[in-house]
């Protein structure tokens, strides 16, 4: 067997479990030169000093820590980053780059829990469960049998923002549905769109024309409160926006003077700031739906990540490009 690269775990100690249940730690281990013990959630301490110096692989996760110049220094013999999770922005630097270390992340794979979310949020708004199961604990009792006009899915119009991992995973699991669905991202043009079998459209159109709006769009400087006072006005009354992307998207004020009115209802996993304050009307108006940023990956769902980062490990280890690399080029574009 060749001898494996020299690795190093940097992430919140609390993860690796989690992301590296024991069989796949130990799948981990027969491609990189792991110490399972040593996690390095900071690059200062002597053993994590010791460990950086012969390094040739990092495998980071969440709390992973900032790999600056000074970081970098101390690990003259890294070429690779694994990363088990999503994006890679919160750690990574210019240096990075410059100095050609190869990064990969697990980004695909965290989508895949974050569409599942959106996709049964959209299927159960579009019966209006949550206000629904509020009338029921509250009367303890229904009319049977009763037809509910403006309920259900048939024909209901879906508009996707963002043509992110996240939103095309999501088209791909709204497609056996019945469901009319429309795509708005200026980053890419109509026969992108096409190949993912959406109608293009504006914003502002897709905004009026859809019953639910889900936010799949990076939050950057530019998209911060991409939908707004302007923009919410625009929803059809009794529309829904759901948004499991960014919190900086929204104007929560404009949203929240919006859905007391009843004009407009809304699911939000992620909040600007995040938790909302203790006294934001979100957490009380009976049209808004908050849940506690939980539509990545959790518990028995971050294995996934760590799978990815095994089979990019072996793929390092065979000489072979990896199949998740990150372009930092699109990081301008990421969130």
């Amino acid at each position: 067997m060749p001898e494996r690269p020299p690795a190093v775990f940097a992430m919140a100690a609390e993860n690796v479990p989690y992301l590296f249940p024991p069989g796949l730690l130990a799948r981990l281990r027969t491609h990189l030169g792991l110490d399972p013990a040593l996690v390095a959630q900071d690059f200062t301490g002597p053993q994590a000093r010791a460990a950086l110096a012969r390094a040739e692989v990092l495998v980071t996760g969440w709390g992973c820590p900032r790999l600056d110049a000074a970081a970098l220094d101390r690990a003259p013999k890294l070429r690779a980053v694994l990363h088990a999770a999503g994006s890679v922005k919160g750690f990574t630097t210019p240096e990075v780059w410059r100095r050609g270390i190869l990064v990969s992340s697990a980004a695909d794979a965290n989508a895949l829990p974050v569409a599942e979310y959106t996709l049964a949020m959209i299927l159960l708004t579009g019966k209006d469960v949550f206000a629904l199961r509020e009338e029921l604990r509250e009367r303890r009792d229904f009319p049977y049998g009763a037809i509910r006009p403006g309920l259900g899915n048939h024909g209901r119009r879906v508009g996707v923002v963002g043509a992110s991992r996240v939103g095309r995973r999501l088209i791909g699991l709204l497609r056996p549905h019945d469901l009319a669905v429309s795509l708005a991202d200026p980053t890419i043009g109509a026969p992108e769109a096409e190949r993912l079998g959406v109608p293009l459209l504006p914003l502002d159109e897709l905004l009026r024309t859809s019953d639910i709006v889900t936010l799949h769009a990076p939050g950057t400087p530019a998209t911060r409160h991409l939908i707004g006072a302007r923009e919410l006005a625009l929803m059809p009354t009794g529309a829904v926006l759901l948004n499991t992307a960014r919190g900086c998207l929204v104007d929560h004020d404009a949203l929240a003077a919006q859905v007391r009115t009843g004009r407009l209802r809304a699911v939000l996993d992620v909040t600007d700031p995040e938790p909302l304050p203790a006294g934001s009307p979100l957490f009380d108006l009976p049209g808004a739906f908050v849940t506690p940023h939980l539509a990545g990956s959790q518990g028995n769902e971050l294995a996934r990540l760590g799978r990815v980062v095994v089979e990019e490990a072996a793929r390092l280890a065979a000489g072979q490009a990896p199949r998740h690399a990150v372009d930092p080029a699109t990081l301008d574009r990421m969130a």
